[in-house]
């Protein structure tokens, strides 16, 4: 018997299916009861097989992704209440389905009307499931980055999310005002990415904001390459220069970068700002 083929790459996508698949016929059921809007009949038994369809191969995908996910120091019982809720509502969406096809054969058609109905009624514990499965996945990817930076398989994805943890670990010290805990962690983002540019720049700013060392900050901005004056990044680089030469007591210094970048940009707020400390 042949092995079906690995869809878990394809499960963020899949999900979108149902939530829009199941979730408009649910609603569109709900709107043919009333008997104006006559597209809707049909519109709704088409959507809900889609979203039925979309379901079971959420929960196929999801089946074929949860591994790495699982794996997550403290992600299991997450992955595993996503299983439960996403299992559960394909087999409400089956109930559904089954009563929207049931009600087209032409022995129960002088029923339909009632089958519809059941159909509605049914859908509203349907949509509740389409929340609860869909929070429960943010919980998954959110909280606990189930999936994030690992479904390619590829190195540079994966270096993508140590680099977003160890940046918002550092953020977060820092609005937390825990000086110290922020320079480490940038510290640490400098030195495991010395090839990103911002990540550098990043580490040269906590040098200026968390532990006041201007001469180290300036130290490590000059082994930065200056990045092209066209990009974000330029401004950033500079600014950060004119930070560390105020905070030196280096005005002068400062002024010669601020002048070209507020003839550029005179309007800049940034600019602007540290025009005024370096007076």
């Amino acid at each position: 018997m042949p092995t079906l083929p690995n869809i878990g790459l394809f499960h963020p996508q899949i999900v979108h299916f149902v939530i829009a698949g199941a979730g408009l016929g649910i609603f569109f059921r709900w709107l043919s009861l009333t008997g104006k809007f006559k597209w809707s009949d049909g519109a709704a038994t088409a959507l809900i097989l889609i979203g039925t369809v979309a379901a079971w191969a959420a929960v196929r995908s999801g089946t074929d992704a949860h591994g790495v996910a699982e794996r997550v120091p403290g992600a299991v019982r997450a992955v595993q209440q996503h299983e439960e809720e996403g299992k559960e509502l394909l087999n409400m969406l089956y109930v559904i389905a089954g009563l929207e096809l049931a009600f087209l054969v032409p022995l129960l058609a002088k029923w339909r009307k009632f089958g519809l109905i059941a159909s509605a009624l049914a859908g509203l514990w349907g949509g509740w499931l389409i929340y609860e499965a869909g929070q429960a996945g943010g919980v998954l990817v959110y909280s606990f980055a189930g999936g994030v930076g690992v479904r390619s398989g590829d190195t540079t994805d994966v270096n993508n999310l140590l680099k977003a943890g160890l940046y918002h670990r550092a953020a977060l010290s820092r609005t937390q005002k825990n000086d110290a805990g922020a320079a480490v962690a940038f510290a640490e983002l400098a030195a495991k990415f010395p090839e990103d540019q911002t990540a550098q720049i990043m580490g040269a700013e906590s040098l200026i904001l968390d532990t006041k060392d201007y001469a180290a900050a300036l130290t490590a901005l000059a082994k930065i390459p200056m990045p092209a004056d066209t990009a974000r990044t330029y401004r950033r680089y500079q600014l950060a220069r004119v930070d560390a030469y105020i905070g030196a007591g280096r005005k002068d210094s400062a002024r010669m970068i601020l002048e070209p970048m507020a003839a550029k940009a005179p309007t800049n707020k940034a600019v602007q700002e540290r025009m005024e400390k370096a007076k």
